[in-house]
């Protein structure tokens, strides 16, 4: 019998690219059922993995030291990952993220199968195979592609992220602290991502939320903890805003909710990938493919080479209503 496989996967960052990997985690189990899989993240974003049912053991980087203006305890932290990366011996590195930093990070792993995209010459030397990322393809579709460049068989398509039960309960436990039931439908809204060119007016969303309320629906309102400030005037307008909550939390209430609606942000594509409807705003940039992975009509776009401050809120309230079976005849 063949030697288990010992798997690195290396995504460092952020919420989007990591739930992207996804679809690929699957890949690789579904080829090396028997092996062990690491992945490789970013301390921020290791509780995200939780629901990679498929990953049996995360391993962090807390890139904050790096910040620090410590010199010694970054170059400690440092040493300790590249031992710890050296003592697990694994037979193979997938590097999804293709930066300078993760490519010799694969490369000191010392595995001899050393994977991992390609964006400019002359990066991958480091690889024992590199592949070219092409810009015309989604980004997940980019992670299976780099799989199967490298021979592996692709036989099905799977983005299932698995919400830890204890992550959902705690996103009833928020329902039922803020008046909220679960039984009802329930608008999610994402309103703020992490580019202001992204970012629809939170005045539209504003509007959204106060007509379909109007329509019997709830309506939360999400985001990290740096939107706390910016959506001060959502929670005097007397709407539930979470923001700030657990990531994990967050997922569990778009999980619990109907529809999740918002710009092109993490949270949007893990909803996706929980099985949840969105419906996501996006501007017109044919160089990025970053719709709902398997669902680009799911994406509400600006006309072609215009902001998305140009998307009308009558075309998002007809698509919402649409989905919502609200439309009237």
């Amino acid at each position: 019998m063949p030697a288990k496989e010992n798997i690195l996967l290396i995504r460092l960052k952020s919420i989007g690219d990591i739930v992207f990997t996804l679809p690929a985690v699957r890949a690789v189990r579904e080829n090396f059922p028997r092996a062990k899989l690491h992945f490789l993240v970013s301390k921020e974003y290791a509780s995200l993995l939780r629901g990679f049912s498929d990953v049996d053991e995360i391993i962090s980087v807390d890139r904050e030291v790096y910040h620090a203006g410590n010199f010694a305890n970054a170059c400690a932290a440092t040493f300790k990952l590249l031992r710890e990366l050296r003592a697990r011996n694994f037979s193979r590195v997938i590097d999804f993220q293709g930066y300078g930093e993760t490519e010799l990070l694969a490369w000191w792993s010392g595995a001899p199968e050393r994977w991992g995209n390609v964006y400019h010459p002359p990066r991958g030397w480091a690889y024992s195979q590199g592949v070219t990322r092409l810009e015309s393809l989604h980004p997940a579709e980019a992670n299976l592609f780099l799989l199967q460049q490298c021979g592996l068989k692709i036989d099905r398509i799977v983005n299932g992220f698995i919400l830890p039960e204890d992550a959902l309960e705690k996103a009833r436990q928020f329902f039922a602290a803020n008046n909220l039931d679960a039984a009802r439908p329930t608008l999610f809204i994402q309103p703020l991502t992490s580019a202001t060119k992204k970012n629809w007016p939170l005045k539209n969303y504003l509007e959204l939320a106060a007509y379909f309320q109007s329509r019997g629906l709830q309506i939360i309102f999400g985001g990290g903890p740096a939107d706390r400030a910016a959506l001060e005037s959502v929670r005097a307008a007397g709407f539930v805003v979470s923001a700030g909550s657990p990531l994990l939390i967050s997922a569990g209430l778009m999980k619990l909710s109907t529809l999740v609606v918002g710009g092109d942000t993490g949270l949007l594509h893990l909803a996706v990938a929980l099985g949840r409807r969105v419906v996501m705003l996006m501007r017109s940039n044919s160089r990025v493919h970053t719709h709902p992975f398997q669902h680009a009509d799911w994406a509400v776009k600006s006309s072609s080479g215009q902001s998305i401050l140009t998307v009308e809120i009558g075309a998002v309230l007809e698509t919402i209503e649409q989905v919502l079976n609200l439309k009237t005849a």
